[in-house]
């Protein structure tokens, strides 16, 4: 049956409200039996875990166990709180066993361990063989379900197994060639096995030039190199060479997904992974630090401002363009950090021409201070007459943008050949610091001219 396409609007919200507290389950069944279960997920956050329950109670095991496995992590905890250990196993007997030991590596131990001895025996070696590694490799990435074939077979034989293999196999695009000991020989496509003659031998039609990575391969890895050979699946060997799963495009789509929020929140100045509906307590907890430090910054700031009260006391204009001196320093420290930290994205950003970039950089620099120096030179002419502090806030104004992009260029790299998050150097860290900057050089520019 086709799904109907699905927008979820007030008023249906309101109207299934109104039949979830009256639990009338004929209208339920109804309205959901032709929606895609990703837009049932949809529904369901706008309600509490005993109400989604009774939701997916009415829905077959299937659906059930697509929608569960497409609830983000935090939800997925707090709506399988409301199920006993027994209804879990049976959702968990209807995924792929990536998916099935995700799950499990959400919930509390003692549950866990009660949901592995009840499962499906295959399924179960499967996944305790997952739990083994770490999320963030290549061994917690990978399923274990995958179509395999030995070199010596026939295309026929292939195409035999293919039929039985297929029916524990949600998605497949190749067949994996695999010798007597499981080491993994190439790949053969599937149109490849549909236009060979039947009597051909795999080991004569396989492509043994096949991308493969390693169970210990960190998962930002497996992205790129999936995104650098356009990849629908990687297979994953052991450090033998044997094949012991596979690594397709939608888990790495989480992995990119996920990457991009957390390289968000630290631009953004939120030390830890959280969402709006968090408690009040996380939230804070996750804002105060940066805050804290922007604080700090403004404090430095104003002691540094303190140091030339003589000249301010002097000349009150001069006070007149300190914002425009610090927020001019700041967005262009953050425009220079931000397409620093997307090219360090490519891993050859750092080893293909350094210098030159540097250099390329320094020339926008040059070419946007003076631009933005000769329009505020014309504009304050304009406004405060002719003065000598129009040049000299000018003048500081080109070094800023300067020094703001030297700034904004240099931080992310460092932190990067350090180890941290380059992304730190996109934030309230990149604002504070060019803000101190900024008027460092304003006012020893005014120390020197004026």
């Amino acid at each position: 049956m086709k799904a109907v396409e699905f927008e979820l609007n007030k008023e249906f919200r309101d109207r299934f409200q109104e039949a979830l507290d009256a639990r009338d389950s004929i209208f339920i069944r109804e309205s959901l039996e032709e929606i895609n279960p990703a837009d049932i997920t949809s529904l369901l956050y706008e309600f509490n875990g005993a109400e989604s329950k009774y939701v997916l109670d009415l829905l077959s095991l299937e659906v059930r166990a697509k929608i569960i496995n497409d609830l983000d992590a935090d939800t997925r905890k707090s709506f399988l709180a409301n199920y006993k250990a027994s209804e879990i196993t049976e959702l968990i007997n209807q995924l792929d066993s990536d998916d099935a030991a995700d799950i499990l590596n959400e919930l509390p131990i003692k549950i866990s361990e009660e949901i592995i001895a009840r499962l499906d025996p295959d399924l179960k070696s499967q996944v305790i063989d997952l739990l083994r590694y770490d999320e963030n490799v290549a061994g917690g990435l990978m399923a274990k379900e995958l179509i395999t074939a030995k070199d010596y077979w026939t295309v026929v034989q292939c195409v035999e197994e293919i039929r039985k293999q297929a029916e524990h196999v949600s998605k497949f695009y190749a067949v994996y060639v695999i010798d007597d000991s499981n080491k993994l020989l190439g790949r053969v496509s599937l149109q490849k096995l549909i236009l060979s003659d039947s009597r051909t031998i795999v080991k004569d039609i396989l492509d043994d030039d096949i991308v493969s990575v390693e169970t210990y391969l960190e998962d930002s890895e497996v992205a790129e190199i999936m995104s650098k050979y356009d990849l629908e699946s990687v297979p994953v060997v052991n450090v033998e060479g044997h094949l012991v799963g596979r690594i397709t495009i939608d888990d790495i789509v989480d992995v990119i997904t996920e990457q991009a929020e957390e390289e968000r929140q630290i631009m953004s100045g939120i030390t830890e992974d959280v969402e709006e509906d968090d408690s009040v307590w996380r939230n804070t907890r996750a804002r105060l630090p940066w805050l804290f430090i922007g604080i700090l910054g403004g404090m430095v700031s104003a002691r540094f401002m303190g140091f030339f009260e003589m000249e301010i006391a002097k000349i009150t204009a001069i006070a007149f363009f300190i914002p425009l001196i610090q927020a001019t320093g700041g967005n262009v420290g953050i425009q220079s950090s931000s397409l620093v930290v997307q090219s360090l994205a490519n891993p050859g950003f750092v080893n293909e021409g350094l210098w030159k970039r540097l250099l390329k950089v320094f020339s926008v620099a040059l070419i946007n201070g003076l631009a933005l120096a000769i329009i505020v030179f014309g504009i304050t002419w304009v406004v405060f007459g002719h003065d000598a502090l129009n040049l000299v806030v000018s003048i500081a104004l080109f070094f800023v943008v300067v020094f703001a992009s030297f700034i904004g260029t240099v931080t992310p790299l460092i932190l990067n050949q350090l180890g941290f998050n380059p992304a730190l150097a996109s934030g309230p860290f990149i604002t504070t610091t060019n803000d101190l900057l900024g008027l460092a050089i304003y006012f020893l520019t005014i120390h020197l001219l004026l």
